[in-house]
């Protein structure tokens, strides 16, 4: 909230509603090359879920932006660097539900630290494993809020570990394919690339941007309803992702994709999609 401390000095109460709750709303950042990667459109997200939680955060747009700038400068950072910015409903009287409670106002934090992404090594693909664990409903728990509860994605995330799995795919509540337990996903079927409709699935600032850059491509793209059944014989599987970009997927359920197209639509919208970064 302002004030700058080393890792081991950050704290906040656990009287916070993001401790207490998992009441918040967070946006991960990039940074490459001193600039924070299509920061426009998180910090768009970001104030659209803080409106409906009603969450009232006080700090511009501008403001957030110098807030990270002070924090990136004072720990020397230029390149390959993960910023994660949360806002909470602040610290609570009594640790109870009711937003009333939160008497303090919101509490705010950026960490930031090199990182390079894990998944980005384009030899080796990702292993995705269906889980039982699905997307919500919007009315349980809005799947397009980056909010702090992640429970269900936790779970998932350890369902997909315990067999193997490097992501857990999940479904809808009517069983269609949606998205990973922290990325979106997208299929290649012959020359076409599908999505999930987005009705379940995370809000996700690389997604938009992929469907933009097929329609830039005239790659047919349709955001539709599809079955595992359609995913397992699909020519290509990738995941996307803010830190990670695009990231291809290895195999499915044990179904390894066989990438079949000669002329591979991954990497043509994976290397368009690295010269918009470096055009940004």
């Amino acid at each position: 909230s302002g004030k700058l401390l080393y890792r081991d000095e950050a704290k906040v109460s656990v009287f916070d509603s993001g401790f207490l709750l998992g009441d918040g709303i967070w946006e991960g950042l990039r940074l490459h090359k001193k600039k924070w990667i299509f920061f426009e459109d998180h910090m768009k997200r970001l104030f659209e879920a803080l409106k409906l939680v009603e969450i009232k955060f006080d700090l511009s747009v501008n403001q957030i932006f110098q807030e990270l700038e002070k924090t990136r400068i004072s720990n020397n950072m230029n390149n390959d660097v993960y910023a994660r910015f949360m806002v909470t409903r602040g610290k609570k009287i009594k640790p109870f539900q009711h937003p009333e409670f939160s008497t303090y106002g919101p509490t705010y934090v950026i960490i930031m630290e090199h990182s390079m992404p894990d998944l980005k090594d384009k030899r080796k693909g990702v292993k995705l494993i269906t889980v039982p664990q699905v997307r919500a409903l919007p009315m349980i728990q809005d799947p397009k809020l980056n909010s702090h509860s992640k429970l269900n994605c936790v779970l998932a995330c350890i369902q997909a570990s315990r067999v193997g799995g490097d992501e857990a795919l999940m479904l809808d509540p009517y069983g269609f394919v949606n998205t990973t337990n922290s990325c979106n996903l997208f299929i290649v079927k012959g020359k076409e690339v599908w999505t999930s409709t987005g009705d379940y699935c995370m809000n996700g600032v690389t997604r938009k941007k992929v469907i933009n850059l097929c329609k830039d491509l005239n790659i047919p793209i349709f955001e539709k309803n599809f079955t595992l059944l359609d995913t397992y014989s699909a020519d290509e599987i990738f995941l996307t992702g803010t830190f990670g970009g695009l990231t291809r997927v290895e195999s499915l359920d044990g179904h390894k994709i066989q990438y079949k197209n000669k002329d591979s639509i991954l990497k043509l919208l994976r290397d368009t999609y690295e010269d918009l970064i470096e055009k940004y």
